[in-house]
């Protein structure tokens, strides 16, 4: 993924779909069964998915009269990309004060704080 490319909220949408089942790539009719209502136009769902490959996101094949498509990006890489743009942005670099934003304004449950804690004393080596 090229630097500061991020996606719209309805290429997030295509891009969980994508990431939930394309390890071998996706036709859009298999991506179309899995898509929440309301479901969009076939043609609606081809022209995200060629936005998403001029973005370089997406990679597409094709095989015969079909057209595969597989995510160019994983999930996890994207995700650290964007949270890290946004911790930089908000919260001047700092993942403390990403992390307190969230504590402080989220509504965590005892095992929610719980588990974070084991995940910050293993990080500690405790």
């Amino acid at each position: 993924m090229k630097k500061n490319k991020q996606l719209t909220k309805v290429e997030t949408q295509v891009m969980n779909i994508l990431w939930d089942l394309a390890s071998e790539g996706v036709t859009s009719s298999e991506m179309m069964e899995h898509y929440p209502e309301p479901k969009p136009a076939m043609t609606t769902l081809l022209t995200f998915l060629k936005r998403l490959t001029e973005k370089e996101f997406v990679k597409t094949e094709k095989q015969g009269k079909l057209l595969r498509f597989t995510p160019l990006i994983a999930r996890e890489e994207y995700t650290q990309q964007y949270l890290t743009e946004a911790k930089n942005t908000f919260f001047g670099g700092s993942p403390t004060s990403l992390v307190s934003f969230f504590v402080n304004h989220e509504q965590l449950n005892d095992d929610e704080i719980s588990e974070l804690l084991r995940i910050i004393k293993e990080k500690q080596g405790l």
